[in-house]
């Protein structure tokens, strides 16, 4: 099934920096990410069915931060689709933090059932994509870590059961799932990982692509 956006309507997305992009910097609020990708070709494809895109993503976000700030930022615009990609500083924040620590799955599920709840009631059609780390060579600096191999290590297996809780919640919530997990791995088989994202996490111009591409799928 897809999502049948109508003229007039609202679509927002949100989450942390994978979404976020600079969008402040940028005249249309969207940044220079997936989000801006999606709207372009939507305006191409559907010029009698204008739309109203909102990007509300931070850098650096966890979903205890997405729901710290849900009310203004999401639910007070009344969207009438929802698009949702979080969880990979929810993976990470022990390591990248020295404050941080490992957030439980139970954690990161009972928060994004939180974040999913009101908008459901509201009748919002919702997109969750998937958290995703693609396995880079190398080491890369991230905030005041160096990531290698090991720490990947560790990430993924903190990763692939919040993976998990969000294809759950997708199938009680009756959420379109966009599985860029899965996706990412299958494109890095033949390209290799860093033609996507570079440092695992951040997309480059081809992941964004591949990203807006996979979204517009499920959009009518």
């Amino acid at each position: 099934m897809t999502i049948t956006v109508r003229p007039g309507s609202t679509v927002m997305f949100t989450g942390d920096s994978i979404t976020d992009c600079q969008r402040l910097e940028s005249e249309d609020g969207l940044g220079f990410g997936y989000p801006l990708r999606v709207a372009g070709e939507w305006g191409l494809r559907h010029p009698d069915r204008p739309v109203t895109w909102l990007n509300t993503g931070i850098a650096g976000h966890k979903v205890s931060d997405l729901e710290a700030r849900w009310q203004t930022d999401v639910l007070d615009a009344g969207p009438d689709v929802v698009s949702i990609l979080v969880g990979v500083n929810d993976m990470g924040w022990h390591t990248l933090d020295p404050e941080g620590h490992v957030i439980p799955v139970e954690e990161f599920s009972a928060g994004y059932d939180r974040l999913l709840a009101p908008l459901a009631e509201a009748g919002t059609e919702l997109i969750l994509i998937e958290p995703f780390l693609l396995p880079i060579h190398g080491v890369v600096e991230g905030g005041v870590a160096r990531i290698g191999v090991e720490e990947r290590k560790e990430w993924r297996a903190d990763l692939d059961p919040k993976i998990q809780a969000v294809r759950e919640l997708a199938d009680r919530y009756g959420a379109h799932l966009l599985a860029a997990d899965r996706m990412f791995a299958e494109l890095a088989a033949t390209t290799g990982p860093e033609y996507w994202a570079e440092d695992g996490v951040h997309p480059t111009p081809a992941g964004h692509a591949a990203l807006a591409a996979a979204w517009l799928r499920l959009v009518v």
